[in-house]
């Protein structure tokens, strides 16, 4: 990890303008010193992502989840509401929940059996005053409930913040639902297990970001998806300190199969166009006239992450139906190869960050400003 001036000085190159900038330093991808710095300022100091809406479907369904070391539970109540709460008992710390599972009352925990309500209400202490007495006043109920982060849902991707000052989610997230005002109130449908995969990648979490913002690698990386949609068919789309991403105006795949239903209503430039948003930090989105697409980046450390790709629908119908299952599956390998692709690219630029003459490379001002937006936001963060 730079000493404090040097990697100061680092930043503020990345925060130039991008024809002048350069990318960020060696070691924001292979020192697990500055791997600790970027889990507080990167991602516990702001929304990140955690999962998705549709692993709890059910009231009383919860999900355990280890984001970046920190123990979380999603789950959703008994009104249907989604919440996410430290997966931790608030006696001794025990972890509450190891396996994903339904909870038709409370939870409990495996150490002293306190038990939780599905809202996070401490509802039983036994023998909390000795054998056979339930109270006591070293312990009020009342303020002694699951521990509840703020959390919210965009487009079936689900999102927490640890931070007391963070924004609200809805204005942390409005660039974006303004944006895509078209898509951003509807409901979306997950295609079940056929349209979830993972894909394992020997690379620092922030290199998948980088691709992913651009189309410049298009021609050599995609020959399959060039053939259709080519470079000049794509455009750069830039939020300051948000999102990047970028955009096709020929988006017309041929499954061979039964065409999916168009989300109703849509305005006509969707009949072409398709969007690929990365929603700062850990969320790829993908946005088309008949079906959405995340990819949530789990960091597994300095060099390796997991991608979690989840697939949605316009219908449930078009979602789960017989009639479109040969289309979900052509539509699942279309995109999965697509990602494949990307791997050895990522992985490429893993190693390279291991060569100490790399200063962190140079931007094209006319192809590489999404990616420059993301590192700009990335120098930022660390910056505070």
């Amino acid at each position: 990890m730079p000493d404090g001036n040097d990697l100061t000085r680092a930043l503020g190159d990345v925060m130039r303008p991008v024809g002048e900038a350069r990318g960020l330093p060696n070691a924001l991808y292979t020192d697990p010193a500055a791997e600790a710095v970027e889990r507080q300022r990167v991602f516990l100091g702001g929304w990140s992502c955690i999962g998705f809406a549709h692993e709890v479907p059910q009231p009383g369904d919860a999900v355990p989840i280890d984001h970046l070391g920190t123990p979380l539970l999603m789950l959703r109540d008994r009104d249907g509401q989604l919440r996410v709460f430290e997966n931790v008992c608030r006696h001794r710390g025990m972890i509450l929940v190891e396996t994903a599972r339904n909870f038709p009352g409370v939870i409990r925990c495996p150490y002293h059996s306190w038990c939780y309500a599905l809202d996070g209400s401490l509802r039983a202490t036994p023998h909390v005053g000795g054998p056979g007495v339930n109270h006591h006043a070293s312990v009020d109920r009342s303020r002694t409930g699951l521990t509840e982060l703020r959390s919210g849902v965009f487009l079936g991707a689900v999102f927490v913040t640890f931070s007391a000052h963070a924004p609200e989610f809805e204005d942390w997230i409005a660039p974006l639902t303004e944006r895509w005002s078209d898509f951003a109130d509807r409901p979306v449908f997950h295609g079940g297990a056929e349209a979830s995969f993972a894909l394992e990648l020997s690379a620092n979490w922030k290199l998948a970001v980088e691709n992913y913002c651009e189309s410049y690698h298009l021609p050599w990386v995609h020959p399959s998806l060039n053939t259709y949609s080519k470079l000049e068919d794509h455009y750069h789309i830039e939020m300051p300190r948000c999102f990047s991403g970028q955009g096709t105006t020929v988006y017309a795949p041929d499954l061979g199969e039964t065409a999916f239903p168009d989300f109703p209503n849509l305005p006509s430039r969707w009949a072409r166009a398709a969007e690929y948003i990365a929603l700062y930090p850990n969320v790829l989105f993908g946005v088309h006239r008949d079906h959405t697409f995340a990819i949530r980046l789990e960091p597994l450390g300095q060099g390796r992450t997991r991608e979690h790709v989840e697939i949605f629908y316009s219908t449930p119908e078009a979602a789960t139906g017989a009639a479109f299952a040969a289309s979900r599956q052509a539509n699942t390998t279309l995109w999965k190869q697509v990602f494949k692709e990307d791997i050895f690219v990522v992985e490429g630029m893993q190693r390279g960050r291991s060569a100490p003459g790399f200063d962190g490379g140079r931007f094209s001002a006319v192809m590489d400003s999404p990616t420059h937006c993301f590192h700009d936001w990335v120098a930022d963060r660390l910056a505070r």
